[in-house]
C-alpha cells in the first residue's frame, strides 16, 4: 500500500491504517527506538505511541512523507523515555555518547519560541554542509548510530569519520556563536 493511500485511510478514520502502518514501517521505526533505549519492550511501545499520535494528528496533518512523519514521532519520544529513563542517574550507550558531544556544541535549553530559530539555524547550517559531511552528522546525533557503524555504512574508516564529526561539532559551535547564541 502507498503512502498516500495509508494517509488516505487516516482521514477516512479507518483502524486498518494503523495495522498496515505496522506493516509497512513498524520493524524500521522499532529499530530507530532500539537504537536510543537499551530494551525492545520500550521501543515497541514507542512505535505503538507513535502510531497512535499519527491517528490523533492525521488529520489535519497530510505528510507527504509517512516513514519520514511516524520516525520523528517514534525518535522524539524514545528521547523523551530515555531523558526520563535517565534523569537521575548517567548510564552508558550511544544515545548518551551523542548527547555528551553536543554538549559544548549546543546553546542550553531556552523557551520554546527560542527553539524554533535554533532548529531554523541549524537546518541552514547542515544544508551548507557537504552531502557525506551532513550524512555522517546526522547518522551521529539524528541515528544515534556508533561510529563503526557510519564507518562501515559510508566506506570510511573510524579515525575519518571522528575526525568528520569533530570538525562538523566545532563547525557548529562557530556558526551559532556568529548567529548570537551564547554556547
Amino acid at each position: 500500500m502507498e503512502d498516500s493511500e495509508l494517509v488516505s485511510l487516516f482521514w477516512e478514520r479507518k483502524e486498518e491504517a494503523i495495522s498496515a502502518c505496522s506493516a509497512r514501517y513498524g520493524t524500521m521505526c522499532r529499530e530507530a527506538a532500539g537504537r536510543i533505549l537499551s530494551s525492545p519492550e520500550d521501543a515497541e511501545e514507542c512505535v505503538s505511541d507513535a502510531l497512535l499520535r499519527a491517528w490523533n494528528a492525521i488529520p489535519p496533518d497530510r505528510p507527504g512523507n509517512l516513514a519520514a512523519y511516524l520516525l520523528k514521532i517514534t525518535r522524539n519520544l524514545a528521547l523523551d523515555r530515555w531523558r526520563k529513563q535517565h534523569r537521575q542517574k548517567r548510564l552508558g550507550g550511544e544515545t548518551a555518547l551523542c548527547l555528551e558531544e553536543l554538549e559544548d556544541t549546543l546553546p542550553g535549553e531556552d523557551a520554546p519560541a527560542d527553539r524554533v530559530v535554533l532548529k531554523d539555524s541549524l537546518n541552514r547550517f547542515l544544508r551548507g554542509l557537504p552531502d557525506e559531511q551532513r550524512t555522517i552528522f546526522l547518522l551521529r546525533f539524528w541515528h544515534f548510530l556508533p561510529v563503526k557503524e557510519i564507518a562501515r555504512r559510508t566506506g570510511r574508516s573510524t579515525a575519518m569519520v571522528k575526525s568528520t564529526l569533530r570538525r562538523t561539532r566545532e563547525a557548529l559551535r562557530d556558526y551559532l556563536m556568529k548567529e548570537g547564541y551564547d554556547i
